[in-house]
């Protein structure tokens, strides 16, 4: 008798959540767990991680990350969790290459440079430093994405601040929000001095799936004419070829941030993500021995 792979609990995972009903992911784990898992060994199921967490609710939660990367399930709010109609018709034993190998695990794993191709690679023979750099990997890309879709959905007016703190934390100095009318399409000004003698124009735009067109980028020079040459301008989509044109052929210095590399500035710099675990890995420490 072992514990679970995470790919196990798949099932056990969707039998649960096949009422359709919107549980607590917390409630989730333990009822998996009392369902399928509550006749192994009190030693087994109190097993613990390097990081101190319980080895059985790990890798449930794992199955239910991998779940949601795929499409089976979602997280219809804060903490909550809720099969899909993808989850509900899901008629046969679910198993890991099922999930890796649908579009909507590989859309997730996409960007729109490389639409389509998983950015997990499959590591044979690995060694256990390649697993090592594999898994911390996996889990930044998963971290990324989720802080990408929660960008998505908070307030417009708290996603300006957030981008603001961002560039706070970059060392580009203190920030002034500017007005939430008549700012002339200005979020924020930059001062990259102490007495404001070179300011930096900010715009965040908080948008779904609507990439940011030329008009906008024309409107976003219009505002800084006069005043500065430097603007940033950023948005948790994309940018329309014409909007990076139009940038480009200013004679401002215009900096675009898109979603993918939003998020790669904000994990960077820890803005809206902590620390979870730190991990030592110990080597044989030769100088120790010399001179025996």
């Amino acid at each position: 008798m072992e514990l679970p792979k995470f790919h196990e609990t798949f099932n056990p995972i969707l039998d649960i959540l096949s009422d359709k009903k919107i549980i607590h992911h917390r409630d989730l784990l333990n009822r998996v767990v009392e369902k399928y898992y509550s006749h192994f060994p009190k030693e087994m199921l109190e097993e613990k991680t390097k990081s101190g967490d319980v080895l059985i609710m790990n890798r449930i939660a794992w199955g239910k990350s991998y779940l949601k990367k795929g499409g089976f399930i979602i997280y219809p709010e804060r903490g909550m969790v809720q099969i899909t109609d993808k989850g509900k018709s899901q008629a046969k034993e679910l198993k890991l290459k099922d999930v890796e190998g649908g579009s909507d695990f590989l859309n997730f794993y996409s960007d729109e440079k490389d639409k389509g191709k998983s950015t997990v690679s499959k590591i044979e023979n690995s060694t256990p430093q390649d697993l090592i750099d594999s898994g911390f990997s996996e889990i930044e890309l998963q971290t990324k994405n989720e802080l990408l879709e929660k960008l998505k959905t908070i307030d417009p007016y708290y996603f300006e601040k957030v981008i603001l703190i961002l560039l706070k934390k970059m060392g580009y100095g203190d920030f002034i929000e500017t007005s939430k009318s008549g700012d002339g399409g200005i979020d924020g000004i930059i001062n990259e001095d102490k007495l404001g003698l070179s300011k930096i124009y900010i715009q965040a735009k908080r948008y779904g799936d609507n990439s940011v067109r030329e008009t906008e980028i024309r409107n976003f020079i219009g505002a800084m004419s006069g005043d500065t040459s430097k603007g940033v301008f950023v948005t948790t989509s994309s940018f329309h070829t014409g909007a990076v044109k139009k940038a480009n052929d200013a004679h401002h210095s215009i900096i675009l941030i898109d979603g993918f590399k939003l998020v790669d500035l904000m994990h960077e710099f820890n803005v809206g993500v902590q620390i979870k675990t730190t991990y030592e890995v110990k080597e044989l420490d030769e100088d120790f021995f010399e001179g025996q």
